[in-house]
């Protein structure tokens, strides 16, 4: 143990000292610049569920429900029903048009006391697009769309510890294979993976029964995308999700829930160029393995802006008898990332093997936030105890 702890202590000392060069050599007119990181298919980063949504876009080490497979398919080894069903819809971006929507269906089947096959399907309409020529004549309309659809696997290993793996498949459909100014656009393909781990154990607090649990998963793994042949392959939103949580039963009716998520997306940080062409930062590499490794020590502001690149999420759930639910949550994003900032609520409602979700983000950078007063709503059903 003492051997890990100097190898950990030594390999975060390198991650610091290389990032502190990098800063160093940034000019001071380039400290604090807007450098977002930049991927295709973002819609898999959306989170698909109310549930997930009302607690601020969490939901790595929060209770097992249907709609774990978004989060971390690890968790559904401790689910308490037999079998599960969820499905999710989501306006999105209504401040701007009014048919962009997401749609989620999931589905979780146990087949014994320690393993459980769980598959999901994530759709993502775009709209209507009307497509012109150069000159401004008409030359056609299409309704792009993107999805992914999954399969993963859980297994308790221990009797507060288990594991998932999940395997997906990614199509961003844009343009519907058409040719645009003599260019042919095909849609982009890509083969990812999911690996989660997750860890939950009942305590004791003042008395009062408790859980509390931590969970990690890596999430997108997988190959880039190109919608024209010979273009360079964009990365899509690989990342890493850690969070904790506890749970306090009140009393025979009442729980609480506190939980925190913290997202860091494991692709390069483009490199900054001054006015005379000078490269600050890491070239992007073209190994995937190297770019999720690199993605910790590339930014080329150094450590303060690997610092800004981590999303962190905050959330309350509160239940009254397992059959009321009051949600509330925060997600927050540097504004120099992104500048995603907004508070969410929701409720949830569960009746016999029925339960219904529903969640409200209140934008805080404004009412033309694009995100501001999104909805989303999910129904779903358990089947049978553990």
């Amino acid at each position: 143990m003492m051997i890990f702890r100097k190898i950990l202590s030594g390999f975060c000392l390198g991650l610091l000292t290389i990032n502190a060069i990098i800063a160093q050599k940034l000019p001071e007119g380039l400290q604090n610049s807007l450098n977002a990181l930049q991927t295709t298919v973002p819609f898999l980063t959306i989170a698909p569920d109310s549930r997930g949504g009302a607690m601020g876009d969490l939901g790595v080490a929060t209770t097992p429900d249907a709609n774990s497979q978004n989060w971390n398919a690890a968790k559904y080894a401790f689910i308490k029903h037999k079998m599960g069903l969820s499905l999710s819809y989501t306006p999105w971006l209504r401040n701007l048009v009014k048919d962009i929507n997401l749609g989620y269906l999931s589905f979780y089947y146990r087949f014994d006391d320690k393993q459980v096959v769980s598959t999901s399907l994530k759709y993502f309409s775009l709209g209507e697009i009307i497509f012109r020529d150069s000159w401004g004549e008409y030359s056609g309309q299409y309704t792009p769309y993107e999805l992914s659809l999954d399969v993963g696997y859980s297994r308790v290993f221990t009797e507060h510890f288990s594991g998932a793996l999940t395997m997906r498949y990614i199509r961003s459909d844009i343009t519907g294979g058409g040719t645009i100014e003599g260019q042919q656009y095909n849609p982009g393909n890509s083969f990812a993976a999911d690996l989660g781990i997750y860890y939950q154990k009942p305590v004791e607090i003042r008395d009062l029964d408790a859980e509390v649990a931590w969970g990690v998963c890596f999430s997108n793994l997988g190959t880039k995308i190109s919608y024209t042949e010979g273009a360079d392959k964009q990365f899509i939103p690989a990342n890493l999700r850690i969070g904790a949580r506890m749970t306090l039963q009140m009393d025979e009716y009442n729980s609480i829930t506190a939980a925190v998520d913290f997202n860091k997306l494991l692709v390069p940080t483009p490199p900054i160029y001054d006015r005379d062409s000078n490269l600050y930062g890491e070239p992007i590499p073209t190994s995937l393995p190297m770019s999720w490794i690199q993605s910790f020590y590339d930014a080329p502001d150094g450590f303060n802006e690997e610092m800004r690149e981590i999303m962190i999420s905050a959330g309350l759930e509160y239940w009254y008898r397992q059959q009321f639910a009051i949600r509330a949550g925060y997600f927050h994003e540097h504004e120099l990332k992104g500048n995603r900032k907004y508070f969410a609520v929701g409720v949830g409602m569960r009746l016999n093997i029925f339960y219904l979700d529903f969640s409200y983000l209140i934008s805080t950078t404004g009412t033309s936030n694009p995100l501001a007063n999104t909805m989303r709503f999910t129904l779903g059903l358990d089947f049978g105890k553990k």
